[in-house]
């Protein structure tokens, strides 16, 4: 019998799927469905999303019955890719703080595609998700931060997860979801040289393509294509080779924790997730002092250095760079009393008000705060006002996080202010259909996967 981390690590795949799912796990599943709705619903009607449909046709044509976020229905595996895409368009779909990724698109993407192609259960979705959201977890906190600093973890660690919530929404055995997670892992790329390049237009293909070699490696392995079976420990592995830094560990030990699904966080802010936590910190300052945007003198957002690796843009030059600028975000903060979808999609970057307030902020980056990333986000933001008040702020962790979570109400005022296209009919049928997934009577019905839920032929 085979003892490595990777063959653990699939057995710990299908035990899961031979004991109950605890209560907490599936109202944790139920959010998560919702914010994956959340974050494709936001972006359905954005010219990008169209492009990401169409390329999701030209690199799958053919009919199908699986639908798509503001677009006709398509095969599983070009819906799969399509939902991937745009539901990562606006930035606000789940993140994770140890796996410096995304989980929540590159684990309900592929299965929801494939549900929609069969008569699957409540329980077999459900356990697909599960497997999708423990492996890229458990193999991106495995990879660390030198990784994440080259690499973009939703596209790597994320194929493997994806192969996993295919393997388990196809009923691999653990023999072939073996074979599946390694294929997946040959396919494992995403440069963030793209953001050096400016080419953030194209970070949501990422997810796509991870989805799309994830559903390829469950396929493959199906028909008896064999896989690399030390995937992450190899010495031609994903460790040795894409820079691995983080604990092993990661993979295969305490199985007995509660599922690596309840420690994702859901994103209170529509960017990129390294500057939530001085967001936080500055929306915590403005609710406690209330001082108006006129009162404020200088600004000095201390981070850690990570966080600029990724969203390091000074000064946006167009709206898919909004995400990734701290002083856009936090001026827009300070100026306007929130950051909204409107923000992102349709800045005026060119507004005197908001340049000026920008022209006060001043960002530096802190290597004791870059000594505790991932686990916590430090960030520290100082407000100094015309009157000579000083305020100041420390956030280690974000809203959203396990520790700051947020309940079933917040997270459907949440999708409103998302979506404010959204009528009320359409919000109550989302959040019911996702509050099912809690709900362990329903393990053994078939999943519907109603068009209606991804605003069919919206565009």
């Amino acid at each position: 019998m085979e003892h490595s981390a990777e063959a653990v690590l699939v057995g710990h795949l299908c035990g899961l799927q031979q004991r109950p799912i605890a209560q907490a796990t599936r109202e944790r599943l139920a959010q998560a469905m919702l914010d994956w709705f959340t974050a494709g619903w936001s972006a359905a009607a954005m010219p990008l999303a169209g492009a990401m449909r169409d390329v999701a046709e030209a690199c799958s044509p053919g009919p199908g019955t699986a639908p798509v976020f503001g677009g006709t229905a398509l095969n599983a595996p070009a819906a799969a890719f399509a939902n991937a895409a745009i539901g990562h368009l606006r930035e606000i779909d789940d993140a994770h703080r140890a796996a410096m990724l995304h989980p929540g698109v590159v684990s309900i993407s592929p299965v929801l595609a494939l549900a929609a192609d069969s008569r699957m259960s409540y329980r077999r979705v459900a356990d697909a998700v599960i497997a999708g959201y423990e492996v890229s977890l458990r193999v991106g906190e495995a990879l660390g931060t030198r990784h994440a600093a080259g690499f973009h973890a939703t596209a790597t660690a994320g194929a493997v997860g994806a192969a996993a919530a295919a393997g388990v929404a196809l009923g691999l055995p653990g023999a072939q979801l073996h074979h599946a997670l390694g294929i997946g892992a040959t396919q494992a790329a995403g440069l963030w040289q793209l953001v050096d390049d400016g080419a953030h237009e194209s970070k949501s293909l990422h997810p796509a393509f991870a989805v799309r070699n994830g559903l390829a490696a469950a396929f493959a392995a199906r028909v008896g294509l064999p896989g690399a079976r030390q995937f992450m420990t190899g010495k031609r592995g994903l460790y040795a080779l894409l820079a691995g830094d983080g604990p092993l560990r990661a993979l295969d030990q305490d199985l007995d924790a509660p599922e690596r699904l309840n420690t994702a966080t859901i994103k209170a802010w529509p960017c990129c997730a390294q500057l939530f936590t001085p967001l936080d910190a500055t929306r915590e300052l403005m609710d406690q002092h209330g001082f108006t945007p006129e009162e404020v003198a200088a600004v000095e957002v201390v981070i850690f250095p990570h966080a600029l690796r990724i969203a390091g843009v000074d000064w946006p030059a167009k709206p898919a760079e909004t995400a990734f600028s701290l002083r856009y975000v936090v001026a827009t903060l300070l100026r306007n009393g929130a950051v909204g979808i409107d923000d992102m999609e349709a800045p005026k970057l060119d507004d005197p008000a908001v340049r000026e307030l920008a022209g006060r902020i001043r960002v530096s980056t802190d290597e004791d705060f870059q000594r505790v990333f991932p686990q916590k986000r430090p960030s520290r933001v100082t407000i100094r006002l015309r009157d000579g008040r000083e305020f100041s702020a420390l956030r280690e962790l974000r809203r959203g996080d396990p520790e700051d979570p947020f309940d079933w109400e917040q997270l459907q005022a949440r999708m409103r202010a998302m979506v404010p296209s959204m009528d009320d009919a359409l919000a109550r049928h989302i959040t019911d259909w996702c509050a099912g997934f809690a709900d362990a009577g329903r393990d053994d019905a078939p999943v519907m996967v109603d068009p209606v839920l991804f605003g069919a032929n919206l565009r």
